[in-house]
């Protein structure tokens, strides 16, 4: 490969990188053809972004950016895939998905290490970790249901014992 066109690689996952902060180093190596393209269609639903890369290519990307992306090198062992993802945990749903019918756990896509909500998770073993992570709207979700929850006891409360004045201080009485 020339030296420009590694440039342009280079140059091409910086911007990713920058532009997307939450990515899946993956091993997708022993894949067939037709796990291969099946996984891409659903990358491609999922709006994840599937691109394999060479290590060593994707090491320069890392030390070209702002943020300290050393504890990642280690994992750039191997065929690595990069996920780039919106969704936080949208690419470790969909390898939890497609190996689960594998039994022994060597099931591909293997996760390697992610970085995700400016966290680095490095190995396998925190892929049910990383499926449970909330994405930022479920969390806004949850806090204006905690929010609301208050509101509506006392509405409740106030609508149960009528529209009296009696009532009101009753059941306020009875709590």
């Amino acid at each position: 490969m020339k030296k420009e066109d590694k440039g342009l690689i280079i140059n091409q996952l910086t911007e990713a990188l920058q532009s997307n902060s939450n990515f899946y180093l993956t091993d997708i190596e022993a894949l067939n053809a037709s796990k291969t393209s099946s996984l891409r269609r659903v990358c491609s639903k999922k709006n994840i972004k599937l691109i394999v890369v060479k290590n060593t290519l994707f090491k320069k990307a890392l030390e070209s950016i702002d943020i300290d992306m050393s504890a990642l090198y280690g994992s750039l062992v191997g065929s690595t895939a990069i996920m780039f993802a919106e969704v936080p945990n949208a690419p470790a749903r969909l390898i939890k998905e497609f190996t689960k019918d594998v039994r022994g756990g060597e099931g591909k896509p293997k996760l390697k290490a992610a970085y995700v909500q400016e966290c680095f998770y490095i190995g396998s073993e925190n892929l049910d970790a990383l499926v449970n992570l909330k994405s930022k709207d479920e969390l806004v979700a949850d806090l204006v249901a905690l929010l609301q929850s208050p509101v509506q006891r006392v509405m409740s409360a106030l609508q149960s014992g009528g529209n009296s004045i009696h009532g009101v201080l009753k059941t306020l009485e009875e709590r």
